[in-house]
């Protein structure tokens, strides 16, 4: 009884001197005054660079803030990590209802809390004056020391060719250091929380030392926890519940589609049941936001070796608009992702033949096009390295780069069949297929390292610059024993995703180029699909000019358009015939300008798929007049698009470039799909251009004339629009 006894008070003692530790550590940083600037002075999408974040400390020296302009956290550190305060800025809104751990971690088949405070009774809100009162979670990882210190970016990526955004997002972080309780003495859990700097963003991930001389597995865990004020909560259950008005997205993803919402596999809104005072009856609220991997990753930890979790990143919106949300998520990417800016002008070549890649590269070279992408069906084969196909390919890089052309090529990865021994083994059959894409195979197989090595080796020696990879990881598990680099079902998820993101960061790391059309952006992937069905470009040509138009205006929303590739079938793509292709170009050309105009003006690169750019002198001047109007405009061209009036064949549609750091302030581009000229009143949405009180407008290359704003930041143009034709308008 007496050791029993003494042990508790050294205990006690231990746990005196960390807090007293932590608090002058805590003491050294500056205070931050929350009643400054509850709420944000400032519109950061137009002057981003008023925010600056920072590494505060509350008054009271037992806190840590993470800050800028936009948002702040507040993490109580005695006697244990936790959240205590969410608050947007831009709102002026507390987001943040009650305490929790701060996530979890499971090892070897035992889950502990991460951080967190206990006996909170009321989960509905919570008073400054209850944190005292709080005790540590019982069995978690407790914090005792922490670190601040400058943001890393994402990832390295080689800057190589122009790109809208050529800067890493800046911002500090702040890294606490937790030691594991009783039975896991010797593992230490590293929790990074940044916030960045001009954007609305917090970013967080932990890295799990093994320290012991066991091997661990991490079986599972939760990056985040945090119990949310709900928007709603109806006495009874409703179809769908409205969520808190956050943007929650991880690095890690898995669906084989085009945009975040379908790809994310990561974000959970749970119900919290010891919520009592919430309205609804059976208490289904979804108010609690757990982020976590939807399998494993049941990864193994040698002594010494480290684990490290995905990333996330939360980001509040200050308003339930749809143009605005959407430009706080392209600004998320663009500064994120900033490789995702990039948009190089290419040509989806169809042939390997030595003379007709030659005639595309010189043809590249005189209208300023700046990439051939040897298309699918070509005959190129990346997983051939012998010293002969190398060899072919090298000769034509080397001509074309000789003409200032780069030059990529195509695979395709997921969306076949293999065999028996490599494919995705499906944990509900034992047999492969009924996956994804029917069958795939797997990644950490034999066969798909050999794979990646082939690519990487065809890349390297050829010295193309570009990679096209078709059906690319889908997410799949995959339930084999057998194959090499996997265990079983429980792990196969996040090896597999490992593997494709290393390669992805690989290409990133050397400057080569990306098309995916799958949602990689933040694991290093420039490009993916816009969004479209293959067989609406078998449609006859008049009707692809509206459904190319309407692509471009409703797929530009979430996404930054230089992140986008859409389609322009120059020879028979999924049938169609002649009705549907624009090769002869020379006998299409309205088509031709017209597709590349609304494309180019849009900001939205598209595979231009055939064996040429033009066939006459008329067709080579029209591709020279594009590309260089698109070059002339390539910044407003390639910023925010503000939707004006959606294409519906029926009146006039258009978008609106906005650049409030620009020479070009904004860009509007306007089409008739009618078949006489119009007169139009079009009022532009001048507010994101950064303008107040007046605007300098001019039509094409015309004189410009000044305009007096509204209050709104509205200007009203009357427009003459030509028949199935456009026009566009520059404001200074």
């Amino acid at each position: 009884m007496k050791a029993f006894i003494t042990a508790l008070f050294l205990m006690s003692m231990a746990c005196c001197l960390r807090a007293e530790r932590l608090e002058q550590k805590v003491a050294s940083l500056p205070v931050f005054d929350s009643l400054a600037s509850t709420r944000t002075p400032f519109d950061w999408l137009l002057t981003p660079e008023r925010s600056v974040a920072g590494i505060y400390r509350t008054p009271d020296a037992r806190g840590i803030v993470v800050a800028n302009s936009m948002v702040w956290r507040t993490f109580r550190i005695t006697p244990n990590l936790a959240t205590t305060d969410y608050v947007n800025r831009m709102t002026g809104e507390r987001m943040m209802r009650a305490v929790s751990a701060e996530g979890s971690v499971s090892i070897n088949g035992t889950r502990y809390p991460l951080g967190g405070l206990q006996g909170q009774q009321e989960r509905g809100y919570l008073l400054d004056d209850w944190i005292a009162s709080l005790t540590p979670t019982e069995g978690s990882f407790r914090v005792e020391d922490f670190e601040t210190r400058d943001m890393a970016p994402l990832l390295p990526w080689k800057r190589t060719r122009w790109a809208r955004n050529t800067h890493d997002a800046t911002g500090r972080e702040v890294v606490f250091t937790l030691r594991g309780p009783e039975g896991m003495k010797g593992v230490t859990l590293k929790l990074h929380v940044g916030i960045y700097d001009q954007l609305p963003v917090i970013r967080r991930y932990f890295e799990l030392v093994n320290e012991t001389s066991d091997t661990l597995c991490v079986d599972s865990f939760e990056l985040e926890r945090l119990a949310m004020f709900e928007p709603e909560s109806p006495v009874e259950v409703p179809p769908h519940f409205l969520l808190p008005n956050i943007h929650v997205e991880s690095d890690y993803h898995g669906g084989g589609s085009f945009t975040e919402r379908e790809t994310d596999i990561t974000e959970h809104w749970l119900t919290d049941p010891a919520y009592t005072s919430q309205r609804n009856y059976p208490r289904q609220t979804p108010c609690v936001l757990q982020v976590s991997p939807p399998i494993g990753p049941a990864q193994d930890v040698a002594p010494g070796e480290t684990f490290c979790s995905f990333n996330v990143f939360e980001m509040p919106f200050d308003s339930d608009d749809r143009e605005r949300k959407g430009l706080f998520t392209r600004r998320f990417y663009a500064a994120i992702a900033p490789w995702t800016t990039q948009n190089p002008i290419f040509l989806h070549l169809t042939s390997t033949d030595p003379a007709t890649v030659r005639r595309a590269v010189d043809q590249c070279a005189e209208t300023g096009y700046e990439m051939i992408i040897l298309s699918f069906g070509c005959g190129l084969n990346m997983e051939d390295v012998s010293e002969e196909n190398i060899a072919r390919y090298r000769e034509l890089v080397d001509y074309a780069r000789s003409r200032g052309i780069e030059m990529g090529c195509y695979s395709l990865l997921a969306s076949r069949w293999i065999s028996d021994e490599v494919d995705v083994i499906n944990p509900a059959t034992g047999h492969r297929g009924g996956m994804r894409f029917g069958s795939s195979p797997c990644l950490c197989s034999e066969w798909g390292y050999d794979y990646f090595h082939r690519l990487q080796t065809f890349m390297e020696r050829t010295g193309m610059t570009c990679l096209e990879h078709d059906g690319s990881y889908p997410g799949d598990v995959c339930a084999s024993t057998t194959h090499a680099h996997h265990r079983g079902l429980a792990d196969s998820q996040w090896k597999q995703f490992r593997k494709i993101s290393d390669f992805y960061r690989w290409l990133s790391e050397r400057g080569m180029y990306s098309n995916v059309p799958d949602f990689f952006f933040l694991n290093g992937t420039t490009k993916v699909g816009i969004g479209y069905r293959e067989t609406n470009w078998s449609l006859p040509r008049d009707r692809q000019i509206i459904h190319t138009r309407q692509l471009n205006f409703d797929c530009t929303w979430d996404r930054p358009q230089t992140s986008l590739w859409s389609f322009v079938p120059l020879v028979q793509y999924h049938g169609g015939g002649d009705a549907a292709t624009l090769e002869p170009l020379s006998e299409h050309l309205y088509e031709y300008k017209t597709l590349m105009v609304q494309n180019y003006g849009c900001g939205v690169q598209a595979c231009y798929r055939g064996p040429r750019l033009y066939d006459n002198d008329e067709t080579r001047q029209a591709v020279i007049d594009v590309i260089s109007w698109y070059k002339k405009y390539r910044r407003i061209l390639n910023s925010d698009i503000i939707h004006l009036r959606k294409p519906d064949a029926r009146d006039w549609d258009g978008i609106l470039h906005v650049d409030p750091q620009g020479q070009e302030k904004g860009l509007a581009l306007i089409f008739n799909p009618l078949g006489e000229d119009v007169v139009r009143e079009i009022t532009l949405p001048l507010y994101y251009t950064g303008l107040t009180r007046r605007a300098r407008i001019r039509e094409r290359e015309g004189r410009a004339k000044s305009y007096r704003l509204t209050p709104e930041g509205n200007v009203t143009l009357t427009v003459r629009i030509p028949a199935g034709g456009y026009t566009w308008y520059v404001i200074e």
